[in-house]
């Protein structure tokens, strides 16, 4: 049977970090039951499109879904569960913050097959957490990664971020050493983005671009990271993360293969049969329509979906496969994308070994510039 992924969106956070423009903001108890209602409903109501597929991974995004109460997750899954086939070896990953990880909720996690956790620190020194307006310490995160440990969980990921407001290289270096030696399964380490129409972006803008590293320190800080975390025993395999050897996550890899998948919740967005759309992002409209509105529904012309299997199927580090190219479109890869590749390869930003084609240190350091070479006139 086709394999699909499931993505199933939590809006709710205890407050939004000052950096954050992710779809995602406090609500009251009553909205999130509200909300919990709708969703499960929209999951259910969905379930005759997938009828032939097999779902291999959920992931359980926001926000923060650790804010659900253990019954509200449990209701979630069982919707899940009850409309969707599942497999013994399906991967189930839930997001959440420490200090909002209770025995209770982990229990729960654990009994309706969530398998994964990710946890949000992003920095392990709590001067920078201060400065990027999280909920929570350094302190609080060790409870949380301990207890989640000793229940049980094994396949747990901790989210970190270079480039923070007074960050120095010294101090990102203690932060991967100091997570690294929790020896958790996975490291997702992003390069934080001052965007628009945020906190960060009105007090950098008002005179505090000193504040951030320099370019020449987010780059030692980004070299650097590869080796620190490789005496620990992850590798690469993704521009931005890393894992103990089997423990990629398998529905981040759904995305860059280009896998189908499915999502659910306010905003969230779906890849069915080369057809991509959102759900609504207006909360009223979603709620009396339980996710049933969608909006940008677009078929991906062939060669929009090209430049898609390229541009995010060179983001890992073992690059995309020419076969799977010509399997997947009927066309030679070399007759659409040859002349681009040599002219790459030429430079130093792209290296061909047999059918594979990947990304060389120096490609993935401008990672952004030759991904755009694959992007359609």
């Amino acid at each position: 049977m086709k394999q699909l992924g499931l993505y199933i969106h939590i809006p709710f956070c205890v407050k939004k970090c000052r950096y954050c423009d992710f779809l995602s903001a406090p609500y009251s108890e009553a909205k999130r039951e509200q909300y919990v209602r709708a969703l499960t409903e929209e999951i259910a109501k969905a379930a005759p499109k997938f009828s032939e597929y097999t779902v291999d991974t959920v992931f359980i995004g926001g926000g923060t879904p650790s804010l659900l109460t253990a019954e509200q997750i449990t209701r979630v899954m069982e919707a899940i569960h009850e409309a969707y086939r599942l497999n013994p070896y399906t991967e189930c990953t839930i997001e959440c913050n420490p200090g909002t990880v209770e025995e209770k909720k982990a229990e729960s996690w654990i009994l309706n097959g969530i398998n994964r956790v990710s946890i949000g620190l992003q920095s392990a020194n709590n001067n920078e957490l201060q400065g990027l307006g999280r909920i929570h310490t350094v302190e609080e995160f060790l409870d949380s990664f301990l207890l989640l440990s000793n229940m049980g969980f094994s396949n747990i990921n901790v989210d970190l971020m270079s480039a923070l407001p007074f960050q120095t290289e010294e101090s990102f270096y203690a932060t991967l050493r100091s997570v690294s030696g929790l020896a958790p399964k996975h490291l997702s380490v992003y390069s934080l983005i001052v965007e628009e129409n945020t906190p960060l972006y009105d007090w950098v803008h008002a005179g505090n671009e000193d504040k951030l590293p320099s370019e020449e320190t987010e780059r030692n800080m980004y070299y650097r990271m590869r080796e620190i975390l490789e005496e620990y025993g992850y590798y690469r395999y993704e521009v931005s993360n890393y894992a103990k050897p089997g423990y990629e996550c398998r529905h981040n890899l759904g995305y860059w293969e280009r896998k189908e998948y499915a999502g659910f919740g306010l905003g969230a967005a779906s890849l069915v049969k080369d057809r991509r759309y959102n759900n609504v992002s207006d909360w009223n409209e979603y709620i009396e329509s339980c996710g049933s509105r969608k909006v940008n529904e677009e078929l991906l012309e062939k060669k929009d979906a090209m430049a898609e299997f390229m541009f995010l199927g060179l983001r890992k580090t073992k690059g995309i496969d020419k076969q799977e190219f010509f399997d997947m479109f009927d066309v030679e890869y070399d007759s659409v994308y040859g002349k681009v590749t040599k002219r790459l390869t030429a430079k130093g930003f792209l290296r061909v070994e047999e059918q594979r084609v990947m990304l060389t240190d120096l490609g993935i350091d401008v990672s952004n510039v030759v991904l755009a070479e694959f992007l359609p006139d």
